[in-house]
């Protein structure tokens, strides 16, 4: 599962993928600081299993804090959007061939409208975000339709010995699109009993919509939510796009307080609106002004920073992931001694053969069945788990 984060020049996306990852980016108030896509690791929240048994885990991957369990996802930031991207303004046709392996994008939108559509600094709120809502979405629409549309003759003479939804599906095999979305799309655009063979462009245009809609899921990430004619904006876009999930973000505050929490200055459990100050003498007058400022503006009247809700959003919400804990009925660690190490992400409908085969290979070749460890329960292959299970894997070896 790979989330992308997206967006036009300068609105802070590479500050919410370095606040999500602590990777190290280069930050800087002008279009185009990103050329190549950076990928790093984040973490989703969880309730962590070991409040079902009264342990402490020792995660050997992410991390836990007072019981809440984060767990790694792959994200990538990639270069900077403009309109015009999908004719190769720009980076565009860097950005959207980047896209590609993305499951679901974080939109990150200058909720305070300082930002042209170019990525220009401009006059606090003398810009509409909401047109940036609209023009991503236009080019992802129209990249999706370029997709289709380059070599169609060629593509529905090949088409004629399959049936529409089959050669769609092949044509997009590389775009992590199953064949459920396309035979929901032509029904969404009310293509399915036309042959390709006939279709127009408007044809076209409405299936890419559709299909894109489906295979690349939209969150809107309303960033610098401190600085004026945030709050009205954010408002407006709700009620203008309110088929989106809009989440109020401040990525910048996000950074300061993970970096803060890294020297142990702060306790903060990411996507918490709270935290605790550790080593109160060994912040700096500026450092304390701005913790309080992040406290009071952004944590109290947002009710947290936004970031943690937006990955936990695009993995959960739009992908309906479900984390799943290795462990023992009678043993929780491995053979080191870690309690409850691991935490794996699998996708919706996931069985207990799946999850085996998730650990290791030789897990799945060898599999017998499973046992819910909550419940003492034993279950079979095919069984459907249910977020956050505890499961023990019994082999015939």
């Amino acid at each position: 599962m790979l989330i992308g984060i997206v967006g036009k020049p300068n609105v802070g996306k590479s500050t919410l993928f370095k606040a999500a990852t602590l990777a190290e980016v280069e930050i800087a108030n002008r279009p185009f600081t990103t050329i190549k896509p950076n990928e790093g690791v984040g973490f989703v929240r969880v309730d962590c299993a070991e409040k079902n048994f009264n342990v402490k885990c020792n995660p050997r991957q992410g991390f836990c804090i007072d019981g809440q369990r984060f767990v790694s996802v792959k994200l990538m930031d990639v270069a900077g959007l403009v309109p015009g991207a999908h004719l190769g303004k720009g980076l565009g046709n860097k950005f959207l061939a980047d896209l590609v392996r993305a499951d679901v994008l974080i939109h990150v939108v200058d909720i305070s409208g300082s930002t042209d559509e170019e990525g220009k600094s401009v006059e606090p709120g003398s810009y509409d975000p909401a047109k940036d809502v609209k023009f991503v979405e236009a080019e992802l629409d129209k990249w999706f339709f370029s997709l289709l549309k380059e070599n169609w003759s060629k593509f529905v003479r090949h088409a004629l010995t399959l049936t529409s939804d089959k050669a769609l599906h092949e044509q997009f095999s590389g775009f992590k699109i199953t064949l459920d979305q396309v035979v929901k799309a032509l029904k969404i655009s009310k293509l399915g009993g036309k042959k390709l063979l006939h279709w127009t462009d408007d044809d076209i245009s409405a299936f890419a919509s559709s299909i894109r809609k489906m295979a690349k899921p939209v969150i809107i990430a309303a960033n610098k939510i401190d600085l004026p004619n945030a709050k009205s904006n954010v408002a407006k876009l709700k009620k203008e796009f309110s088929d989106y999930l809009v989440v109020p973000c401040s990525a910048e505050s996000e950074l300061a307080l993970r970096e803060a929490s890294k020297n142990n200055l702060i306790k903060y459990i990411p996507g918490d609106n709270k935290f605790d100050v550790l080593k109160s003498e060994k912040l700096t007058e500026q450092q304390k002004k701005a913790l309080e400022f992040i406290q009071n503006k952004i944590l109290k009247i947002w009710d947290g920073t936004g970031i943690q809700q937006c990955l936990n959003a695009a993995t959960f919400e739009f992908l309906k992931y479900i984390v799943i804990f290795p462990g023992g009925v009678h043993k929780l660690s491995d053979s080191e001694g870690r309690v409850l190490p691991d935490a794996f992400l699998l996708p919706p409908s996931s069985t207990a053969y799946d999850f085996a085969a998730k650990i290791h290979s030789d897990l799945a070749k060898h599999f017998v069945a499973a046992i819910d460890v909550k419940t003492k329960r034993k279950i079979g292959r095919d069984a459907e788990l249910k977020n956050l299970d505890v499961i023990e894997i019994m082999t015939s070896k």
